[in-house]
């Protein structure tokens, strides 16, 4: 079954971080950041490849000194996934690491100091055709403005940001994204949109600092969703407390909610019920851990009763009836009888030859 968002999407110029394309008409990307000791490059270049593995675009790496910077160039030979540096006031890291061939800088241009550090930044940058991302974050913000607004508010993160903006306009530097993160949903929100109309460069959207694993995926998606349905936003990440290999699902999860990418088991089951003749909860935890691997975007509807899961199943798909007997549906239709003991297991015979089917009439 084919989905079609209807959300038109704000029109932004067009970067490219390594292979990857943000903005324009490209697909909205998700990152995710990893959280070991960089100097670690073994432990790095693990959980990259773990978020390669669970779909990750692209992957953010700190770099806080120049032991790190060395070991930064290390795990850059090791994986494939186009890596951001996340930097901070020293321009040698960050010029280091365009030597060891970052896809893109996490800066803000008007912390690196002086005027001539940051040109010869900009210019290392635009030399290698690495892009840039400006960060605002509220809880970074610069002293002045902290004391001019008060508080984070979504009009001092939109400053912020303008004024590293204003840096690179003088440098004549277009190749950027911006990102204003808040850890309240309502000011993240705000500041976006506030943004979006004014610049014409990416957003890289995210809701800082979320939370754990439960109540920061919920506060993610509704932040993210918010804007976008709206339209706004290229690039995703979503900020847990928690394994980044889940923030990389939860951000392919809420942009396959809105029709924005398709990627992966799009599975719609039921919450159960006394109707259910099967256990739905355990059948479906099954089915999302045997399935981990699979990228292909397929709808599989797994519905405990008669009540709604024929009309269910049929848009699937691959689909799961429970009744007297359970029926499994293939295109939209009945195809066979299943007993209890061995729906998982049905279910990923049919899940998996489907997909190999589409891959042969590919």
């Amino acid at each position: 079954m084919q989905h079609v968002s209807p959300i038109t999407r704000r029109k932004s110029r067009q970067i490219m971080v390594g292979k990857v394309a943000i903005g324009g008409d490209a697909p909205i990307s998700v990152q995710s950041m990893t959280n070991t000791e960089t100097t670690d490059v073994a432990a790095t270049v693990a959980q990259i490849r773990a978020l390669e593995q669970a779909g990750a675009d692209i992957v953010r790496v700190s770099v806080p000194s120049m032991d790190a910077a060395e070991a930064f160039g290390k795990i850059r030979q090791q994986v494939n996934v186009p890596l951001v540096s996340d930097i901070h006031f020293d321009h040698r890291i960050a010029l280091r690491v365009l030597e060891l061939g970052v896809d893109c800088l996490r800066i803000n241009p008007g912390n690196i100091g002086k005027e001539d550090r940051v040109r010869t930044l900009v210019d290392a940058a635009r030399d290698r055709g690495v892009p840039i991302r400006i960060g605002v974050n509220a809880g970074s913000l610069e002293k002045d403005l902290q004391k001019k607004y008060g508080e984070p508010t979504s009009e001092a993160l939109v400053e912020s940001a303008l004024r590293h903006i204003e840096i690179l306009d003088k440098l004549d530097y277009q190749d950027f994204k911006v990102s204003l993160k808040a850890s309240d949903v309502f000011m993240t929100v705000a500041a976006y949109r506030q943004l979006a109309g004014q610049i014409e460069q990416p957003l890289h959207l995210g809701i800082t600092e979320a939370g754990g694993f439960r109540s920061g995926t919920v506060k993610s998606a509704i932040g993210l969703g918010m804007l976008l349905a709206e339209g706004i936003g290229d690039t995703v990440r979503v900020s847990l407390a928690a394994d980044p290999v889940q923030e990389i699902k939860v951000g392919f999860d809420i942009l396959k909610s809105l029709h924005l990418r398709s990627k992966g088991i799009n599975l719609i089951a039921c919450p159960s019920c006394s109707r259910q003749n099967f256990d739905v909860i355990a059948t479906v935890n099954a089915l999302e851990e045997r399935l981990e691997d699979i990228l292909e975007p397929l709808d599989v509807a797994v519905i405990g009763c008669v009540v709604n899961g024929p009309g269910e199943a049929r848009e699937a798909d691959i689909g799961l009836t429970g009744g007297q007997p359970n029926l499994i549906y293939r295109g939209g239709k009945p195809d066979y009888k299943v007993d209890n003991s061995n729906l998982v297991d049905e279910l990923e015979k049919n899940i998996r030859a489907e997909i190999a089917r589409r891959k042969e009439n590919h």
